[in-house]
């Protein structure tokens, strides 16, 4: 079977920036399959080997930042811990929603239970803070813009799944079921002698953009970098735009709507205003 081939959105002497495919793991694979970095150092001519700056579960998919040299891995993950670095996701989750927005900080802990899970403890979680904004409301469910102010393990899997708007999809936090065609349009047939096909049954989370500092550290150029969604989460959006629309009030800026289609950088909902303001 041949490799993975990975998106490559961004290149320089110090770093690389891609689009990781869900099911790809960062780090080593408990099933035995090729991890990221493998599946990089075996795609492109390198001196030395990727090295990880940040990471992202398996099961999401998105824009990701390594860096070429130890050197460049040290100043861009201490870029992250002096939240220099602005990351912004996006995800369908389950709905109605109580507010348009929101910013959280419930502390994040690992699970006594399930030492691959997280929850939230008050007194023994680390600090997280989320801020998220409602992108379109599909009745059931929405498609939300996440900015995570901090990078604890499962951040806004558990924030979202603690605040009662699980991720549509989340085996480990919510539901597992696929979302499928015929929950959402009226009249739906399938195809003679085919079983329904579902519109997405992955993790339905996508790290969309990243703004970083490149260049010069005394003066350095801000870049944003967006990561398209793939097929399925684009399709899965696209369909709920268009078979809610007489029952729920869709994207509440068409130029969201495009810009996401479109892999162009979306505003992060973050600023100091929101504080005061966000519940």
């Amino acid at each position: 079977m041949a490799k993975q081939k990975i998106d490559i959105l961004f290149e320089s002497d110090d770093i690389l920036v891609i689009n990781k495919p869900t099911g790809v793991s960062v780090t080593a694979d408990r099933g035995g399959a090729a991890d990221i970095l493998q599946l990089l150092n075996g795609q492109i001519s390198v001196s030395e080997p990727l090295r990880l700056i940040h990471r992202l579960d398996k099961e999401t998919s998105g824009v990701m930042l390594l860096g070429k040299h130890k050197a460049a891995q040290s100043r861009y993950s201490s870029l992250f811990e002096k939240r220099q670095i602005q990351k912004l996701y996006l995800a369908i989750v389950q709905g109605p929603l109580a507010y348009p927005g929101g910013s959280i900080k419930d502390p994040i802990a690992r699970s006594q239970r399930n030492p691959r899970a997280m929850h939230i403890h008050p007194r023994l979680g680390k600090p997280a803070h989320t801020v998220w904004k409602q992108l379109a409301d599909f009745g059931m469910l929405a498609l939300v813009a996440a900015q995570t102010i901090t990078g604890r393990t499962h951040q806004i899997r558990i924030h979202f799944s603690h605040r009662g708007m699980p991720l549509a999809i989340d085996s480990m936090y919510g539901a597992s079921q696929p979302l499928m065609l015929s929950s959402f349009k009226n009249g739906y047939r399938p195809k003679r002698d085919r079983d329904e096909s579902p519109m997405i049954s992955r993790l339905t989370l996508h790290a969309y953009q990243l703004t970083v500092p490149l260049g010069n550290e005394a003066e350095p150029e801000m870049k944003t970098f967006v990561a398209g969604l793939d097929k399925k989460f684009a399709a899965a959006v696209k369909l709920l735009t268009k078979h809610t629309a007489n029952m729920a009030e869709g994207f509440i800026d068409e130029a969201d709507f495009e810009k996401i289609l479109n892999a162009l950088p979306l505003t992060y909902p973050y600023t100091l205003e929101s504080e005061e303001t966000q519940p």
